[in-house]
């Protein structure tokens, strides 16, 4: 089952979606042109590391040298606290950044429409830093490299589930593509995750990041179910107005153009 696009018109240009699109393509295309040292040491200095945020400290020589197939001669500098924000833009595979990306477009520009710019911009970091810590709680003494933007956008998920349940997603089942509601997709989604992430604990692998994924859509759902009767009023009022390509510009600020 996979979400192709939805029938959910905006009303404002969601050009934080469309920024955030541009940043995760862009580091991506420069992670093309890194030699296998220099793409290692990149990935290792933006990426959570969950031995280093439980520590709060930079893994030792020893240790560190196992993650790289090449001796080292000394410890690489790293944020090791701003990586909970770095790594949500990098990516390791066209598979990873295609799927998250239309993922984000698909559901994160009726969600901005309704949040504002800022406040989605704020929500979405949010989301990804507790997924972060979800999956850190989980392999505190994990010394695999956890990037990516999934536990931002399963929190733009755990949002428009509540925003927009019964909005037409088309989805690509098997051979067709047919329309089914968010609330089935996003549920599937979630059931999923869950169902995964437990076969992950039972097996002792650490793979894909499904406590991420489960952490980041809790709080984005705990997020808009605190907020939802100011996000209700102001989902409400844009759908009174006229709908726009994603393309077009609002010609007023309009409903929803603050930070929530």
């Amino acid at each position: 089952m996979l979400p192709l696009f939805d029938k959910n018109p905006t009303r404002k240009t969601p050009y934080v979606t469309l920024v955030l699109i541009a940043i995760n393509a862009a580091v991506f295309i420069y992670m093309l042109f890194l030699s296998t040292y220099q793409y290692d040491l990149f990935i290792y200095r933006f990426s959570v590391v969950p031995w280093e945020i439980v520590r709060a400290g930079q893994l030792p020589l020893p240790v560190l040298q196992q993650l790289f197939a090449y001796p080292l001669a000394s410890i690489p500098s790293k944020p090791v606290y701003l990586s909970l924000l770095t790594s949500l833009f990098l990516h390791d595979g066209w598979l990873h950044i295609i799927g998250n990306m239309l993922f984000l477009w698909i559901f994160g520009n009726n969600v901005e429409d309704v949040m504002g710019h800022l406040g989605f911009l704020v929500f979405y970091l949010a989301c990804g830093a507790f997924g972060t810590f979800a999956h850190v709680a989980m392999y505190t003494n994990s010394l695999n490299p956890l990037l990516g933007a999934s536990g931002a956008i399963s929190g733009v998920l755990g949002a428009y589930l509540l925003l927009y349940p019964r909005a037409w997603v088309w989805t690509w089942v098997l051979i067709v593509i047919i329309p089914i509601p968010a609330y089935v997709v996003i549920g599937f989604w979630i059931v999923l995750q869950v169902f995964e992430g437990v076969t992950s604990v039972g097996t002792g692998m650490v793979g894909t990041a499904f406590f991420a994924h489960l952490g980041g859509v809790a709080i984005g759902m705990i997020i808009a179910g605190i907020l939802y009767p100011v996000l209700r009023r102001r989902r409400d009022a844009l759908a009174r107005m006229p709908a726009l390509q994603w393309w077009e510009r609002s010609s007023s600020p309009g409903p929803g153009s603050g930070p929530f």
